[in-house]
């Protein structure tokens, strides 16, 4: 008798032992439910959209266009992607933005050139016949021709160039915006000891509009970056002299708000 109550209470431990074994595994798996549930609610759902987009593009071969419509500078790539700007963001971007280009537009309509600039056969004296302004989707876009900034196959500003990056500068310190200073040739080759290519002169062109807006118009170097093209991405087809001289030039873009995400400073961890 007393055996079969032993073996009973003994059938009765292993029982609740099993009860308490799944009890545990199934808390356990409450448990992480609810911690993933919580780490998906402080997922930045922007940045996440935005990653996934960029994955998916470079695993399907695809390619994106950052800018719509032609103008200097066409980058393709999924560098450029861009994300939806805050609510009341857009008009107050734009607004800086249009100020920013009427201070230069007057900075440009007020100048005469103290000395003249010759460019492809052709002598000017309007300081606005080597600056255009172009608004694109990415920003606004300030071109100079090279001949306004430097002489034939150099990369050392001319005497009038400093001055007039630092007042174009100046404006441009009044915005938040990210700055990429961008350097362009034509398809004329370039072997020296200091240009190798086009990329090197291009390169080095654009650092020093660079160095000039840091140091004499004060625009903090990390709002700032260099990017140079060479001859690959010309706004017209090399074909004479004034279609060449066209595609020299030095950008500045004033990145629209949208596109901070893909700067340095806010890649995802």
């Amino acid at each position: 008798m007393a055996g079969r109550q032993k073996k009973k209470k003994q059938e009765s431990d292993v029982s609740m032992e099993r009860w308490m074994i799944s009890y545990a595994d199934f808390i356990t798996l409450l448990m992480v439910f609810f911690i993933i549930m919580y780490a998906m609610s402080k997922v930045d759902t922007v940045k996440y959209a935005a990653m996934a987009n960029s994955l998916s593009v470079v695993l399907s071969g695809q390619s994106l266009s950052v800018l719509d419509a032609p103008g200097p500078s066409l980058i393709q790539g999924i560098s450029g992607q861009q994300l939806p700007e805050p609510p009341g963001q857009t008009a107050a971007t734009q607004a800086q933005l249009d100020e920013v280009k009427k201070q230069i537009q007057e900075f440009i309509n007020s100048q005469q050139l103290e000395s003249s600039v010759k460019d492809t056969g052709q002598t000017s004296t309007k300081l606005g016949d080597y600056i255009v302004m172009t608004e694109q989707e990415r920003g606004l876009v300030i071109s100079f021709k090279d001949a306004l900034l430097f002489s034939s196959g150099s990369d050392v500003l001319n005497s009038q160039a400093r001055g007039i990056i630092k007042q174009v500068g100046i404006s441009l310190n009044k915005v938040p915006n990210f700055i990429r200073v961008e350097g362009h040739t034509d398809n004329l080759p370039i072997n020296t000891p200091k240009f190798p290519s086009n990329w090197e002169l291009s390169v080095l062109r654009a650092s020093n509009v660079v160095h000039v807006l840091a140091e004499d118009a004060g625009i903090s170097p990390d709002r700032l970056s260099v990017i140079g093209y060479g001859e690959y991405r010309p706004l017209v087809n090399n074909v004479d002299g004034l279609t060449q001289s066209m595609n020299r030039r030095v950008d500045i873009v004033v990145l629209k708000k949208k596109y901070d995400y893909f700067e340095p400073d806010n890649l995802l961890p």
